[in-house]
């Protein structure tokens, strides 16, 4: 699938998928295109139980600017265009695998590019990363997931001043705010993530599957029923541990 793709690069590399989003002379904004090489990319990556981890990054200056602008308003039906949307369930997908991912971000990262990093199990940063959310200002709200995962993240004021305000704000304060986990120079911002994708998919594929399961779904209960959730977890972990024996 490595070359069968044309806005996104697609390689294996050992037991870790690496996703560049690659339109860098349109600073990797997210069309159409896209979505669909994204989304026959996460599938390919879902059923490859070789593959330990994935790693997203972008060519170019930015990881990604968002949506393509150009591309609003062109869709001949909006009924049909969310509808093809709702099909193609690209974030849900990415959110979804049952894998450690990790974004690599740099430069500019907005709009639908800072909520794709965040879909991510975590999200390291190069030292010269812009991010915000400039959707407010253009009449809309963020649509690619940030209203939900930015406040699970860095909690509900700080969500809002970031969605409302569409104020910038660089790799340490994103680093202090929680949404992201480590602060590298530009030039070690690929070997930093591969090396934590490895270190995250130590445990295996069904091991970490699990816990992602505990931490992301647990968020949405209550305490009482999330470690009910926990328990189940774990047990089903305990169980393959000795199934493996």
């Amino acid at each position: 699938m490595a070359g069968a793709f044309t806005t996104v690069r697609f390689e294996k590399r050992g037991a870790i998928a690496h996703i560049i989003l690659n339109r860098p002379r349109h600073l990797n904004a997210y069309n159409i295109a896209m979505r669909d090489d994204l989304d026959q990319i996460l599938d390919a990556i879902y059923d490859d139980h070789e593959v330990a981890a994935m790693v997203i990054s972008g060519a170019g200056r930015a990881f990604s600017s968002g949506g393509d602008l150009t591309e609003f308003g062109l869709a001949p039906s909006a009924t049909v265009a969310r509808t093809i949307r709702f099909r193609r369930d690209v974030w849900g997908k990415l959110k979804g695998l049952p894998i450690p991912t990790v974004a690599a971000v740099h430069g500019i990262t907005a709009g639908g590019g800072f909520e794709i990093a965040m879909l991510c199990d975590v999200a390291i940063a190069a030292d010269n990363t812009r991010m915000w959310l400039p959707e407010t200002g253009a009449g809309m709200i963020p649509g690619v997931c940030g209203t939900q995962t930015i406040p699970r993240r860095a909690g509900i004021g700080r969500a809002l001043d970031l969605c409302l305000t569409g104020r910038w704000i660089d790799a340490r304060e994103a680093l202090g705010l929680g949404l992201i986990v480590e602060v590298v120079p530009s030039g070690r911002l690929g070997r930093a993530a591969t090396a934590m994708a490895r270190v995250m998919s130590a445990g295996g594929r069904d091991l970490t599957a699990l816990a992602k399961t505990a931490v992301w779904d647990g968020l949405d209960l209550p305490i009482d029923r999330g470690l009910q959730l926990e328990r189940r977890c774990a047990q089903m972990a305990r169980r393959g541990a000795r199934a493996s024996k």
